[in-house]
């Protein structure tokens, strides 16, 4: 029972990632969306866009991965993608969370998670290279839909998007070119700034 119970105090942590709102807007521009919706729109696009790299990717593990990797948002909050100044300590807000939830579990489970956590953040695997690629994307198109609203809103530059994204182009071209379209779409409607 201690192991059961230390999973689902576990589950019941986790709940507060459904509290943490990121910068880019749901698709309709009504509210931002939280991490929980974030991870499983992932998870999900993890399944359909496979097709799209070219390495072998496990994607039940990027599943998993991508459901997981924001979990430490719950301690460290979320950093938005262009906030160079959140981002000088966010590695270390990071570790110190993953520590803490992962370390909540029983300790095959949470070695488990913590494993897959430190790979989605070394960006070396293909599989992590496939996860980031869908955690970069998915905001992407996130913000196409809702007309550049968190673009607009936080003055994004075309240079910060490509610097971002450049290893996409490694990962998949396909996804690479789309998501050029995207960017140069959001320039010519002034969402985006072309520097």
């Amino acid at each position: 029972m201690d192991r059961m119970k230390q999973q689902i105090a576990f589950l019941m942590e986790i709940d507060k990632v459904k509290n943490i709102f990121r910068q880019t807007y749901l698709a309709d521009g009504k509210r931002k969306e939280n991490d929980a919706e974030h991870s499983w729109h992932l998870a999900i696009a993890a399944f359909l866009l496979k097709e799209y790299v070219a390495e072998d990717v496990d994607v039940m593990k990027v599943m998993i991965m991508v459901l997981i990797h924001d979990l430490v948002e719950i301690d460290a909050g979320d950093t938005y993608a262009y906030d160079a100044e959140g981002a000088k300590t966010k590695r270390a807000r990071e570790v110190a969370a993953a520590d803490r939830i992962f370390g909540m579990l029983p300790e095959d489970q949470g070695g488990y998670f913590r494993e897959l956590w430190d790979e989605f953040e070394a960006y070396e695997s293909d599989d992590a290279k496939f996860a980031h690629l869908l955690d970069n994307f998915q905001p992407l198109l996130l913000n196409h839909e809702s007309n550049g609203k968190s673009w607009t809103e936080h003055h994004v530059k075309k240079s910060q998007i490509y610097k971002r994204n450049e290893k996409i182009k490694e990962t998949s071209p396909e996804v690479w070119e789309w998501m050029k379209q995207i960017v140069e779409e959001h320039i010519a409607l002034g969402h985006v700034i072309d520097e």
